[in-house]
């Protein structure tokens, strides 16, 4: 027994002694300290910013408040994040009803591009719509509202970028996501694309550009049917959509 308070007060006192050199301190919200091992002079502590997932999935990015304003929150994405306005998309959409086709509007349950350029062009700001080849998004000085078919549903999505063969896009409805060149291609509708320039007379914001290490989201179905060496038409695409399943990182260095 009293062996057994021997050893309980020495692991007291080596426990308070360790403690002792470790304390904590007071840092910015979500920093956190890491502890590592250094290389001839001993362990060194290295600062992080850790953010939640779910923040990082929809970063920089407006979410559509329904089903068929995609097109809407795209445009707010854009406006927002690269460009610098103050926009919301409830905004947007009462402006793109004011200036557009409100029966067509209505009808189709969705906005055009049309009525983005139209509503725009009531900002003083330029918008173009091209078709254009796959080529051509190697080289887009400017993220750009994009159709795509995927899962059967038609879907605007910005696309941010492209960088060795992914395709980044900013979805408003399943949040940061990327997809290999060659599905995307795939899945864009008529080769459409919809670019909304920076006024001349300000400089961008720039948040949707690529940065040296980028998230790209990554479905864990596409991660898994690779290793199994399933075709991806073994998942149904609507499903993941739907219950939107987690994801990994790609890390860019």
């Amino acid at each position: 027994m009293l062996m057994l308070l021997a050893s309980l007060v020495a692991v007291l006192v080596g426990g308070s002694a360790i403690w002792s050199k470790h304390e904590p301190l007071d840092r910015p919200k979500n920093q956190f300290e890491l502890q590592q091992t250094g290389v001839g002079g001993g362990p060194i502590t290295q600062s992080v910013v850790m953010e939640p997932f779910s923040e990082l999935k929809y970063k920089h990015i407006a979410r559509q408040a329904f089903d068929y304003s995609c097109g809407s929150a795209a445009l707010v994405t854009i406006l927002n994040f690269h460009l610098g306005l103050s926009v919301t998309e409830q905004e947007a959409m009462e402006g793109m009803l004011e200036r557009g086709e409100k029966e067509k509007i209505i009808a189709r349950r969705g906005f055009s591009l049309l009525d983005m350029k139209r509503y725009v062009a009531g900002l003083n700001i330029e918008s173009a719509g091209f078709r254009g080849e796959v080529k051509d998004l190697l080289s887009l000085e400017h993220p750009a509202i994009v159709p795509i078919d995927y899962a059967g549903a038609k879907h605007f999505v910005v696309l941010r970028g492209v960088r060795d063969g992914i395709v980044y896009i900013a979805d408003p409805s399943a949040g940061n996501i990327v997809f290999s060149l060659k599905e995307f291609a795939t899945l864009w509708d008529r080769n459409t694309l919809f670019i909304v320039y920076p006024p001349k007379n300000r400089p961008i914001l720039g948040q949707l550009a690529l940065s040296d290490m980028e998230l790209g989201v990554t479905d864990m179905d596409r991660v898994k049917d690779k290793g199994q060496l399933q075709m991806m038409s073994t998942v149904l695409p609507m499903e993941r959509v739907i219950n939107g399943y987690g994801g990994i990182s790609i890390i860019h260095r």
